[in-house]
């Protein structure tokens, strides 16, 4: 697993949680070392060990804490790059959900040896729609959930948003818009604010 995914993972746990609850977590995991590196690779298997610590020492299921990090990655204002990359996919909800399909390439462009999944959208009406994600590793489809609704909310649409289920290598997740101007979105410009 690259070693930006696992660094996200630690920022998400230390960040909300808190550096103690991360260390235990750590410690849970059986790494041998409290932090990992963004440009490493690390076996997919420590992901997974640290995901199960995590479950265990918070007291919720792994899908919820996945769940968890996509709205962490989209919403803490420690990680804004990932989300104003989100929103050059359109000024509004729908068209975000269309630029989700470029979403493989454009991040391969910037980390070539980014493993991201590969995201299909498909429309069944003008307000109901299907992502599909592909990936081996099961559980980008929960992370992807937090990042929908936090996206939603950025947007200021109303929209159901449900995880479908795994088969093979594919996660199905749902998306019904209910509303799409619900509330005022977050307030987003192209250029980064200096200061």
């Amino acid at each position: 697993m690259h070693g930006l995914i696992n660094r996200s993972i630690q920022c998400f746990l230390r960040d909300t949680y808190g550096e103690n609850t991360w260390r235990d977590i750590a410690i849970g995991a059986d790494l041998g070392f409290d932090s990992f590196e963004a440009l490493l690779r690390y076996d997919v298997s420590q992901t997974d060990a640290v995901l199960r610590a995590a479950s265990r020492t918070l007291s919720k299921p792994r899908d919820v804490v996945l769940e968890d990090l996509g709205t962490y990655l989209v919403s803490n204002p420690n990680v804004q790059a990932l989300r104003r990359l989100l929103r050059f996919g359109g000024e509004g909800f729908v068209d975000f959900l269309h630029s989700l399909d470029q979403l493989h390439e454009r991040a391969k462009l910037a980390v070539p040896d980014l493993q991201l999944p590969v995201l299909q959208l498909r429309d069944h009406s003008l307000t109901t729609f299907t992502i599909t994600v592909d990936h081996q590793n099961p559980g980008f489809g929960f992370v992807l959930v937090g990042v929908l609704r936090a996206m939603a909310d950025d947007y200021g649409a109303l929209a159901l948003i449900e995880y479908q289920g795994r088969k093979d290598r594919y996660e199905s997740i749902g998306i019904e818009l209910l509303e799409a101007s619900f509330s005022e979105g977050r307030d987003f410009a192209l250029s980064a604010r200096s200061g």
